[in-house]
């Protein structure tokens, strides 16, 4: 898979993930790890289209999952 593919595939699933998360955990949107996880997310597409920075945007939007991951499931 193409490295641009892959890292907007990412994205895609980092915004899958907060509309479920708005749906069925709305009290964790305010978390601290929910707005770092979305700093990652907002990262990751600048340096995916602006810099075309792949490896720091691919960094960047796992990051962002992992928080994610990390709060849904503790």
């Amino acid at each position: 898979m193409e490295e641009t593919t892959r890292i907007q595939k990412d994205i895609e699933m980092f915004e899958e993930n907060i509309l479920l998360l708005k749906e069925k955990e709305k009290e964790l949107l305010h978390h601290p790890c929910i707005t770092l996880a979305t700093q990652y997310y907002e990262d990751a597409k600048y340096y995916l289209n602006v810099k075309k920075d792949y490896f720091t945007a691919f960094g960047c939007i796992n990051y962002g999952h992992g928080l994610l991951d990390a709060l849904l499931k503790f």
